[in-house]
């Protein structure tokens, strides 16, 4: 359309073009992901990439992928973020562009990335504040047919930070940490996890939309490089019942939008919990007064719900919390403030869409702005969650809300919230718990080997 056409006009065609002969690039990957974090890609020439522009970006058949869209619906169209250019590591020829998502001339609602985009906005316009993020991004390596861990000697109990496990995969860790080092990511460390076969590296936190789009094109990449080797990288929440799952842990810092600084500390000593300025603890509260909705986009799988309430595991922790709790730097919380910049949200899986999910977290923390929240009591210091005979621990239990046993309570629960409907609108909310309800009803309708196994005989 002439619309869409004079939106991409001019900078953007001129500079594919440019980019690609100074790159050396052959093809431009178009990538977004659906509701459900699946990336979508399509292939477009270089050479061919001014022709893709004037006409609007890439089309797709909405209907094809998780969007809930018919059939009967005209493309989606795909317009790349230049700033977001990535040659892929593992095939030069290609660069990695994410797209914003257009629909009969607008922007199309249902959209993760708009979404996010939309949200962080309303943070900004509302607060004078941006929001940043930084994710602990953990992973398991696997054999290729998925029915054993990658390495037959990783079998300590308590594996984390184990020196062996991580030296038998230094070729492979060390290509993923080199290359998000030369995309600019700023990788600063990296070890094995909690679980056996689990690894887990960190980069820099940065601006909450950039930071969503590196995690997408780190699994994407992570997946790839391990391909490469023979193996096998899960995301998977709770790969093992016997091992610690993959978790998602956010750190968030508030910034004010103009000079950049960090305003997350009250710069006062409090003895009794951390020092949280007004506004961010207004957000954390609104936080913490959503989370039972937030799980639906925190944990969005079936098997999210096995990590969250998982019995103890082989190490002696499933470093994943059920009870809604927030206080200092104690891991067993729900949200944990490790110093003065940041809070550290522990709730999500590594399944979780990476757009919706801070989009969803922010939502909720306008919430809190919006009805100057209060943060219910912290837990006290040395209290531990995961201690069933910890008498500070069963007090915090028995005054503080839970997190959903399941998708299905968790699902509800977001259909209910106003808040987390009025910014991440209608249309995404309703999309949602159309696609994950299918989903919940996919899993229903299979045997489970548990169910043949206790029910056969009876």
């Amino acid at each position: 359309s002439n619309q869409i056409n004079r939106m991409f006009s001019g900078g953007e065609n001129s500079e594919l073009l440019e980019r690609a002969s100074s790159l050396g690039v052959k093809y431009y990957q178009m990538s977004f992901v659906d509701i459900f974090g699946v990336q979508r890609s399509k292939l477009v020439p270089a050479s061919r990439a001014d022709e893709m522009v004037g006409a609007g970006g890439a089309g797709f058949a909405g209907f094809a992928v998780h969007l809930k869209m018919s059939p009967t619906q005209g493309d989606l169209l795909a317009k790349p973020d230049m700033s977001t250019l990535k040659v892929l590591p593992w095939n030069r020829e290609v660069a990695w562009l994410a797209c914003d998502l257009y629909w009969c001339e607008k922007e199309f609602i249902a959209s993760p990335r708009n979404t996010l985009r939309r949200v962080l906005s309303k943070l900004k316009q509302n607060y004078g504040l941006d929001l940043k993020v930084g994710i602990e991004c953990e992973f398991a390596l696997i054999n290729r047919s998925g029915d054993g861990l990658a390495d037959a000697f990783d079998t300590q109990k308590k594996s984390c930070y184990d020196a062996h496990a991580l030296m038998r995969q230094y070729d492979l860790i060390t290509n993923i940490v080199q290359a998000i080092d030369e995309l600019g990511f700023g990788p600063y460390q990296c070890d094995h996890e909690d679980a056996n076969g689990q690894f887990e590296i960190n980069f820099d936190f940065d601006h909450a939309l950039t930071t969503a789009d590196n995690i997408i094109f780190f699994k994407y990449l992570v997946r790839s490089l391990a391909e490469q080797y023979g193996l096998r990288a899960t995301f998977m929440p709770k790969f093992s019942s016997q091992l610690t799952g993959n978790g998602c842990h956010a750190h968030l810092s508030l910034h004010d939008a103009e000079s950049g600084d960090n305003i997350v500390s009250s710069n006062e000593i409090n003895k009794n919990e951390p020092s949280l300025s007004a506004q961010a603890s207004q957000f954390l509260a609104g936080i913490l007064d959503q989370s039972p909705a937030l799980s639906a986009i925190a944990c969005p799988t079936i098997n999210s719900y096995k990590r969250i309430y998982a019995s103890s595991t082989i190490s002696g922790a499933t470093w994943s919390p059920n009870v809604i709790s927030w206080g200092g730097n104690n891991r067993t919380l729900m949200c944990r403030i490790p110093d003065d910049k940041r809070f550290e949200i522990r709730l999500a899986d590594m399944a979780c869409n990476q757009y919706l999910y801070p989009a969803a977290l922010c939502a909720a923390g306008i919430h809190g702005l919006d009805n100057n929240l209060s943060l219910p009591l912290a837990a006290p210091d040395g209290c531990n969650m995961y201690d069933p005979h910890d008498d500070q621990a069963r007090a915090i239990r028995t005054i503080a809300p839970t997190l959903p046993r399941n998708l299905r309570s968790a699902l509800d629960n977001l259909d209910s919230s106003i808040p987390l409907r009025k910014y991440l609108t209608d249309d995404l909310v309703d999309a949602f718990l159309h696609l994950q309800k299918q989903h919940c009803d996919d899993f229903d309708s299979h045997i489970s080997p548990w169910e043949l196994e206790k029910y056969l005989d009876v």
